[in-house]
């Protein structure tokens, strides 16, 4: 008989049992955003989702991270923000294609596996699949010793959607004349926080408990705020065929995303006096002194979801806006790309 020690995956830092609770939790709540088109239950090998009636689909798709502001979450030990963070994110890059999300795929990647923690993570998967009425069909919690510091995880998401063809948003309807109108972020949204943190923790000194005057809330509640949806005002436009074209406001902030849905040969005026920018964006300025290129390129100072829209006919777009519960504000238009000049010219 062998007296070599027995080793076990337990002992190189994998608990199989920890991750059967993890996914028992997940599984009940996966189940609660199941669709008509789901054909599969947690726990397959694949996930089958069946098409609805459409006479010519377009599949969508995408995949994003929230980047450091999980850093936050760690910090906070709040976990059940960052979750819905991922969903809406990925549903705003496929809304402004014209597509209705489908379903989603979560990646949870941790060194050592907390059911509770992982449960935490995918309740605010699960609140952002259910409002936006997609389902949340299948993914991956993965623990891997070593990989991560104790305490830490990573989170990635992947989504589907369908447009008709004849409702795809691809920017080419946009023409010179097109009103710009901006819909308000709800802070940070998933970008900057690696500046963030650094201004606000280290140089600063503050800590996520620190409550700041101008700001109303402690930094840790502010920082966390959730990356809102921006489908129901996009579809609201889309069916009543009054929106050119969309762009999400994420990393690069409006210098960057703004050209990514216009054709060329077109450009964006934008008026910097036309909206007030949240005081969190300015904190962040004064403690770090930020370049204004560098401001416009990293944050998204409020304005998260910028809609090309004909001149024609603009205060029953606003009014179908402030239906869908928003409150849009006219930020610029569409001008003729001059050469040598910036797809972006801010007045």
């Amino acid at each position: 008989m062998s007296n070599r020690q027995q080793i076990r995956y337990r002992d190189a830092g994998v608990n199989i049992d920890e991750a059967d609770r993890a996914v028992s939790s997940i599984k009940k709540l996966a189940r609660k955003t199941f669709t008509r088109g789901v054909l599969t239950d947690i726990g397959s090998f694949g996930a089958a989702y069946q098409l609805g009636r459409m006479k010519k689909p377009v599949l969508i798709s995408s995949a994003d991270g929230v980047g450091t502001k999980l850093k936050v979450a760690f910090l906070t030990g709040r976990h059940d923000t960052v979750g819905e963070d991922l969903v809406n994110h990925c549903v705003n890059d496929i809304a402004v294609q014209g597509a209705v999300p489908l379903f989603f795929l979560d990646y949870f990647a941790v060194g050592k596996l907390e059911a509770s923690i992982a449960a935490s993570v995918v309740t605010g998967i699960a609140r952002g699949c259910r409002q936006n009425e997609c389902a949340l069909i299948g993914g991956e919690t993965a623990e891997m010793p070593g990989m991560y510091q104790n305490g830490e995880y990573d989170l990635a998401g992947f989504i589907v959607g369908a447009a008709e063809r004849s409702e795809l948003l691809t920017g080419q309807q946009i023409k010179r004349g097109d009103l710009l109108l901006a819909l308000p972020s709800t802070g940070l949204h998933t970008n900057g926080y690696s500046l963030a943190r650094r201004l606000l923790f280290e140089q600063a000194g503050y800590s996520p408990r620190t409550v700041l005057a101008e700001i109303g809330a402690n930094l840790g509640d502010a920082l966390l705020a959730v990356h809102r949806s921006y489908l129901k005002p996009i579809r609201a436009l889309v069916e009543a065929r009054r929106v050119h074209g969309a762009a999400h406001i994420t990393g690069g902030g409006i210098t960057d995303n703004t050209p990514r849905m216009l054709p060329n040969g077109l450009a964006a005026s934008i008026n910097t006096q036309a909206w007030k920018i949240p005081p969190i964006f300015e904190v962040l300025r004064r403690i770090g002194n930020i370049p204004e290129d560098d401001y416009r390129r990293t944050f998204n100072l409020g304005v998260g979801m910028i809609l090309a829209v004909p001149l024609r006919g603009l205060s029953k777009t606003e009014a179908l806006l402030r239906t869908a519960g928003e409150s849009p504000f006219l930020i610029g238009s569409v001008i003729e790309h001059r050469p040598r000049r910036p797809r972006v010219e801010y007045t």
